[in-house]
C-alpha cells in the first residue's frame, strides 16, 4: 500500500502521549482522590505495554481480558495493551463466574487483568485459556514497576482492534465487538464537534461504567484533546451532584435512570460550568426529558443515539429538544442514514424501516462470527436492527428493534439467554422474557411463566435461582404467571402481546 510521507496511523494512546508532551504536569486523571498527571499516565501505558510484551511474552495479536470496575488501572491498561497490539476484551465486573468464563474462553484470553474485589469469582471461573491472572494491587504494581517506561515501538494501523467490547446476540450469548483506534478516534473528534466541551481547558465527569462503549469513551475522549477527566469508581448520585456543582465539571454523558437517581436526591443547585449534559445507551421518556430540561435549562441537552457495532449515529442537540418529541435527531457529521425495507430497498420518507449507518466510526466485524458480521453490514452499512423513520427535515425516530433486544438501565439483555436460565427451573413449564416501558429503567425485563402441573414456585425462588447464573441486571424485575402463551400461525410467540397486556395491567397474575 502506497502512503504519503505524511502519513500517520490515528491511535488513541498517540493522541493521549500527544497531549502528555503538551503538558506532562497538569492533572488528567481523578479517581476517588487519586490522581494521575498526563506524565504518569504515559510512563504507565508504556510499562503496561512492555510489561505484557517482555514480562508475559504476549506478541501482538495475544489475547488479554480485563475484568474491573472503574479505576485509574482501566485506563492506563486499555492504552498500553492496546498500543501493544494486544487488545484486550472488556469484562463487564457485574458478571457471574460463568458468564465472565465464556468471554475469556471465547476470546481466548491468555491474560487475564482482575481487581481485587473480583479476585474470587476469577479464580471460581472455569477459564480454559487464561495462563496469567494479574491481581491489581501489589501483584500489578510489582509487574508494571519491572517494565521499561519506554514506548513500545509496535507498528500499529489506525484500523486495528483497539479493544474489543462484549455485547449480546439474538442467540443469547455475547459477540465480541472489534472496534478499531479509528472508530473510538473519530467518535472522539465527532463529540467534540457536536458538544464543543473537550478543550484542554475542560472538565469532564465520567460516571458511568467503563466496560460500556460509551462510557469508555467518555472517560477518555477528554484525555485525548488534553482535558481533565474525572471518574467515579461506581455511579453515586450525590457524588454527580458534587462535582457538577462545585469541581467546575463542562461535560458528562448519563443513562436515563441515573438522571431518575439525580432527581430522587432533591438536588436543584446550578451546575454552572457544564456546557453539555448527554443521555444515550437507553430510551429516555418524556417524563424524564421534561425534569432535565427544567433542571438543566435549554442550552447544555443532548441526547445520542448508536451502538458499539455502529458508533455514534445520531444526536438530538438542545436547540431541537421541545420541539422533536421521542425523537434521536440527525445524523453525526460524517454518518450517512439508510432506512431500508424488507425488499432491501430504501424506504419513503416518513415509513418505517430497519436502520443503516455508514460512517468511520463503524467497528471492523464480530470476533470469530462471520455469520453474524455478514448479517450487520450490508454494502458497507451496518446495523444492529432497529426499526425508525425519518422526517421530512431528515430527523430520526426509534420505533421498535427488529430483535428483542431489551435495553435496561443502560444494559442490554436479550430474553433468550434469561429464558434458557429460568426453564431450568424445575416448576417452569414454558417462559417468555421481554421488556416493559419503565420511567427509571427505560425498559423492565420481565417474564411471563407457565408453571407445570401440581408444581409450585414464588417470585424469590424464581430469582435465587437466575442468581446463579446471570447478572443482577438481567433477572426480571416481576415475574407473571399465566395459563399460555400468544402465538402466530407459525408458533412463534407474540411478544408485543405480552408487553401490551403487562403494560395495561392484565398479564396474568403476580408471582407471590
Amino acid at each position: 500500500m502506497n502512503r504519503p510521507a505524511s502519513y500517520r496511523p490515528i491511535t488513541i494512546a498517540d493522541g493521549v502521549r500527544s497531549a502528555g508532551r503538551r503538558t506532562p504536569g497538569k492533572t488528567a486523571l481523578g479517581v476517588a482522590g487519586e490522581f494521575r498527571t498526563y506524565r504518569q499516565i504515559v510512563d504507565g501505558m508504556d510499562r503496561v505495554a512492555n510489561g505484557a510484551l517482555h514480562g508475559l511474552g504476549l506478541k501482538p495479536g495475544s489475547r488479554t481480558a480485563l475484568f474491573l470496575p472503574n479505576a485509574p488501572e482501566f485506563v492506563e491498561l486499555v492504552l498500553g495493551l492496546s498500543q501493544a497490539g494486544l487488545p484486550p476484551a472488556i469484562v463487564p465486573p457485574n458478571l457471574t463466574a460463568p458468564e465472565m468464563a465464556y468471554i475469556c474462553n471465547d476470546i481466548g484470553a491468555e491474560v487475564l487483568f482482575v481487581h481485587r474485589d473480583l479476585e474470587d469469582i476469577a479464580r471460581s471461573a472455569p477459564l480454559d485459556t487464561v495462563r496469567t491472572m494479574i491481581v491489581i494491587g501489589k501483584d500489578y504494581e510489582d509487574w508494571r514497576a519491572a517494565a521499561k517506561a519506554t514506548p513500545p515501538g509496535i507498528a500499529q494501523e489506525e484500523w486495528d482492534v483497539f479493544i474489543i467490547s462484549y455485547t449480546s446476540g439474538t442467540t443469547g450469548k455475547p459477540k465480541g465487538c472489534l472496534l478499531p483506534h479509528r472508530s473510538r478516534v473519530m467518535g472522539f473528534y465527532t463529540m467534540a464537534a457536536e458538544y464543543a466541551c473537550y478543550s484542554p481547558d475542560d472538565r469532564s465527569l465520567a460516571a458511568t461504567p467503563m466496560y460500556t462503549g460509551a462510557g469508555l469513551s467518555f472517560a477518555l475522549a477528554p484525555l485525548f484533546f488534553g482535558g481533565y477527566s474525572e471518574i467515579l469508581p461506581r455511579f453515586d448520585a450525590a457524588a454527580v451532584a458534587h462535582h457538577l456543582r462545585d469541581n467546575g465539571i463542562s461535560s458528562t454523558f448519563l443513562v436515563p435512570t441515573q438522571f431518575e437517581a439525580l432527581f430522587q436526591q432533591g438536588e436543584t443547585t446550578p451546575a454552572p460550568a457544564l456546557k453539555a449534559i448527554i443521555s444515550g445507551a437507553a430510551p429516555l421518556g418524556d417524563a424524564t426529558k421534561a425534569r432535565i430540561l427544567e433542571r438543566f435549562g435549554d442550552a447544555v441537552f443532548h441526547e445520542l443515539n448508536g451502538s458499539n457495532e455502529m458508533g455514534y449515529v445520531t444526536n438530538l442537540r438542545p436547540v431541537d429538544q421541545r420541539r422533536k418529541q421521542r425523537c434521536v435527531g440527525l445524523p453525526y457529521p460524517a454518518v450517512e442514514l439508510r432506512l431500508l425495507g424488507e425488499d432491501g430497498k430504501e424506504v419513503a420518507q416518513g415509513e418505517v424501516g430497519e436502520i443503516f449507518a455508514r460512517s468511520p466510526m463503524l467497528f471492523n466485524g464480530y470476533w470469530q462470527r462471520p455469520e453474524a458480521t455478514a448479517e450487520a453490514f450490508r454494502d458497507g452499512f451496518a446495523s444492529v436492527g432497529d426499526m425508525g423513520r425519518l422526517d421530512d427535515e431528515g430527523f430520526l425516530y426509534l420505533v421498535d428493534r427488529k430483535k428483542e433486544m431489551i435495553k435496561t438501565g443502560g444494559s442490554a439483555v436479550y430474553p433468550r439467554e434469561v429464558e434458557e436460565v429460568l426453564a431450568q427451573h424445575p416448576a417452569v413449564q414454558e417462559v417468555a422474557v421481554f421488556g416493559v416501558t419503565d420511567a427509571y429503567w427505560g425498559e423492565a425485563v420481565t417474564a411471563a411463566v407457565i408453571v407445570k402441573p401440581g408444581a409450585a414456585c414464588d417470585e424469590a425462588g424464581l430469582r435465587t435461582h437466575c442468581q446463579a447464573s446471570l447478572a443482577r441486571y438481567k433477572i426480571p424485575k416481576t415475574f407473571h404467571l399465566v395459563d399460555d402463551l400468544p402465538r402466530n400461525p407459525g408458533g412463534k410467540v407474540m411478544k408485543h402481546e405480552l408487553m401490551a397486556l403487562a403494560e395495561r395491567g392484565k398479564l396474568g397474575r403476580r408471582l407471590p
